[in-house]
């Protein structure tokens, strides 16, 4: 039977895909078609294709229970139902940004007792310090994000708005693409409203709210949270396809009544905030109470017209769900209209009589706390004691609680198991501030689960995309206003913070690199010495082998090559971990394999998302992705071989493609300056750390001559070496990769090229002068060191002149790193008081 046939709705209430009577409506059985539902197995093959998308574009985390995800079939919504919930939305953002001027300015609503002042001065969102704090023009709500969802009767009622910090901007645009590529064919063809619109109009308004005495081209960041916070993807995706930089609080600084961005040597001013952490996180001093997080005197600066923060100071009291009570009678008394979309049923406890009816029905409400500070809670889930104990907490403080009327959402299909499952959904949609009025996004991010109307921010769950269905074909829209798209400028800042992250994201990509090689050559001498072979194969090279073919023609006893592999191993485990080979491809938690290094990259890599392109990513989720296969693939092996060849060529392929990205879709700024420091410096040390573990301990030569020629397989230099000495021996091998300033995998190089571009990075905490004697103290040791004498040194165990030289470099470029994080990197040191707090 096919799937769309088979599909029915939980119950009596609304269904998006089904109509009244029973078939599929005219825009879901096209989608149908083109999406191809009567074959399960493309629904999963959908679904997997989009977890593969997601990963591209940066979305997935490692940690599967903080992953976002996808369903493949979007929501559809036809012209007409959209049209009627655009105005409706409009009028309930207009009806927030009267509220908000007034609660902050003459506050008649309190005065008058249109609004019961408990509501408004007990909610944490409401800030004191904020008050006549005003944005340029006609509007001071910048944006907002309603969920709204239909009814069993299939009205529309709002769940909730969020207007402190609207959360899933960027996601919606990173479900759009997933979901437009999945669907390319039905996509390309249909009537879908494009969301690109919006975000032209976002960053237009961001420019249009800067103070009064901003430049023509007024400075906008995206202010975020710590690397840590879950939405931290959201404004990251947001600022990179805006073209603005992310900032955080350590980022910023007050100085001379502005507020400027710590850059690289330099101060540069900012005129707009696009706030993406709480309000109360925002200054020390003013808002938080002592928790030391903020940037000290930002509510300052914007109270004096310095600054514009959006969406401003204070603007969390709308999210009061106590507001809601009384959005109906504010509705007739400012506009004189009632509401065109009701709010869900709620009841502040503030109020006597709403106060009985909450505790003599908690087992049928939801009941939420009125600050916000607590999740809901569900009154049919909780047992007789919970309820009893609930309504004692609520007599205690009942203007602290409000009971809502449970909504029984409409159902969309979604994916699951190859089938089709009715699920509860509700949308996000989203409203922007313009001159004219507010504009609502022609699109949403929809949100299924069993109860959509107790979602919370920065959660896991299932997604959809929201298809706005227009009467005619729509056109891709053209270029913003200039005839240019939104994009970086070349001198773009870059703060110490995210000059660190790119820095740390140069040597962490260079390790996962050099581990790699090192890891093939390894393996590759365990195919040839450790895994057993048929006799008539002893004199040929094994099936999945990983050094090229022109590898270096060296004695191949049995007892040499089992030397030089645990030689090898042995040396692999000083770099890395004492682990088995398969764990160091694969295990996360070892610092130094592959799997850790992989890791790193991508957290780097997310703390400066406005720093690289889109394709870069798809470089990383492909590491990812490898590392996680090759895990599943370790799990189900059966022992018998090692088989890493497979896996560690795709990792270096991919590895390659980020490198290859660096070198040519970055902007020679100084972000990509120290970018290439942290790839040079770490190349260097990790030659040197290669040399030190791999050829200081003297061996037989057969033994000796294998492990040279895997060491330069590991540093890509094995042909130069073949036709500079061809006589062989150490002494060339030690030329080629410590001396040799023309060849790219020389620790000569990479110090000529570290001076290059450190170089032409200023400085922000201690002069350069000792970083750069650092530097010439490793070259001196370099020109003293006689690589023939080294080679050469007689006696028994290590080379002692060599161990030496090598120790000293690798010390010296240890201290170097350090050196360049107090050059470059400095950031200010907050005084701490007593309890803890900073100042």
């Amino acid at each position: 039977m096919d799937l769309l046939d088979s599909y029915r709705a939980n119950g009596p209430g609304h269904d998006e895909m089904l109509q009244a009577t029973g078939p599929a409506r005219a825009a879901w059985q096209q989608l149908a078609e083109q999406a191809r539902l009567g074959q399960g197995d493309r629904l999963d093959a959908s679904r997997g294709e989009v977890m593969r998308l997601l990963q591209d574009e940066g979305v997935l985390t490692t940690d599967p229970a903080r992953s976002w995800q996808l369903d493949p079939l979007p929501v559809l919504m036809d012209e007409h139902e959209w049209h009627r919930l655009d105005a409706a939305l409009r009028q309930r953002a207009e009806l927030f940004d009267q509220v908000l001027t007034d609660l902050y300015g003459e506050r008649r609503l309190l005065t008058t007792g249109l609004l019961p002042p408990e509501v408004v001065l007990g909610h944490p969102g409401f800030v004191h310090a904020a008050d006549r704090i005003r944005l340029p023009g006609p509007h001071q709500l910048f944006h907002c994000a309603i969920d709204l969802a239909r009814n069993a009767d299939g009205a529309w009622t709002v769940l909730a708005d969020r207007t402190d910090v609207p959360i899933g901007l960027g996601y919606v645009m990173a479900d759009r693409r997933v979901v437009s590529e999945v669907l390319a064919g039905l996509y390309r063809e249909s009537r879908t409203r494009r969301v690109g619109p919006y975000y032209q109009a976002l960053r237009e308004s961001l420019q249009a709210v800067a103070p009064p005495g901003a430049e023509e081209s007024p400075r906008v960041a995206v202010l975020t949270p710590g690397p840590g916070d879950p939405t931290r993807f959201d404004h990251g995706y947001l600022a990179a396809m805006l073209g603005l930089p992310i900032v955080d609080s350590g980022d910023l600084v007050v100085q001379d009544g502005r507020v400027w961005v710590r850059a690289l040597g330099r101060l540069e001013p900012v005129d707009v905030l696009l706030r993406g952490v709480a309000a109360a996180d925002v200054d020390p001093l003013e808002l938080s109470g002592g928790s030391g997080r903020g940037t000290p005197g930002l509510v300052h600066a914007a109270r004096s017209g310095a600054l514009s923060v959006v969406n401003t100071l204070g603007v969390g009291v709308l999210e009061s769900p106590a507001l809601l009570t009384y959005l109906p009678r504010l509705a007739r008394a400012l506009r004189g209209e009632d509401l065109a979309i009701p709010s869900a049923v709620t009841y502040w406890c503030g109020d006597r009589s709403m106060c009985s009816h909450v505790i003599a029905n908690l087992g049928r409400l939801i009941i939420r706390p009125a600050a916000g500070a607590e999740r809901p809670l569900l009154g049919w889930a909780l047992t007789l004691d919970e309820r009893a104990d609930l309504a004692a907490r609520i007599a205690e403080r009942p203007g602290a609680w409000v009971g809502q009327e449970p909504v029984e959402a409409s159902t969309t299909p979604t994916v699951r198991a190859g089938s089709l499952v009715p699920q509860p959904t509700a949308l996000r949609t989203f409203a922007l501030a313009r001159p004219e009025g507010y504009m609502v996004m022609s699109g949403a991010m929809a949100h299924v689960g069993p109860v959509p109307q107790v979602m919370v921010d920065g959660e896991p769950g299932t997604a959809k995309d929201v298809w706005v269905l227009a009467p005619e074909p729509v056109a891709a829209p053209g270029l913003p206003a200039g005839g240019t798209l939104p994009g970086r400028p070349a001198d773009a800042t870059v703060s110490p913070r995210a000059g660190e992250d790119l820095f740390r994201l140069g040597r962490h990509t260079e390790q996962a690199e050099s581990t790699v090689r090192l890891l093939m050559a390894v393996a590759d001498r365990w195919d040839d010495y450790a895994r057993p072979q048929p006799a008539a194969a002893q004199d040929a090279r094994p099936a999945g082998a990983v050094v090229p073919e022109d590898h270096l023609s060296l004695p191949r006893g049995d007892a040499a090559g089992h030397a030089a592999l645990d030689v090898l191993v042995a040396g692999l485990h000083r770099l890395t971990a004492h682990a088995q080979l398969p764990a160091l491809v694969t295990d996360e938690s070892l610092p130094g394999s592959a799997a850790w290094a992989v890791a790193r990259t991508a957290e780097d890599a997310a703390g400066v998302r406005d720093n690289l392109p889109r394709d870069l990513w798809r470089a990383i989720a492909s590491l990812q992705r490898t590392v996680r296969e090759e895990a599943a693939r370790q799990r189900g092996a059966d022992g018998t071989q090692l088989g890493l060849a497979p896996a560690l060529s795709r990792l270096l392929e991919s590895l390659m493609a980020l490198q290859g990205g660096y070198g040519e879709s970055l902007v020679r700024d100084a972000g990509w300056r120290l970018l290439e420091a942290g790839r040079r410096l770490e190349r260097a040390r990790r030659v040197v750390a290669t040399l030190a573990a791999t050829v200081v301990e003297r061996h037989d030569p057969a033994t000796e001559a294998l492990v040279a020629e895997s060491v330069l397989v590991a540093n890509e230099s094995v042909l130069t070496y073949r036709r500079r000495f061809p006589a062989g021996g150490l002494a060339g091998v030690l030329e080629l990769l410590l001396l040799d300033g023309s060849n790219p995998r020389a620790v000569r190089f990479q110090l000529d090229q570290l001076r290059r571009h450190l170089g032409e990075l200023p400085a922000v905490g201690r002069a350069p002068a000792s970083r750069d004697q650092l530097l010439d103290e490793v070259v001196d040791l370099l020109t003293e060191l006689r690589t023939d004498r080294a080679a050469a040194e007689r006696g028994h165990g290590a080379r002692a002149h060599l161990a030496q030289s090598l120790e000293s470099i690798g010390w010296r470029l240890d201290e170097l790193a350090k050196e360049i994080a107090r050059v470059h990197f400095a950031r200010p040191v907050l005084a701490h008081w007593p309890d803890g707090t900073r100042r």
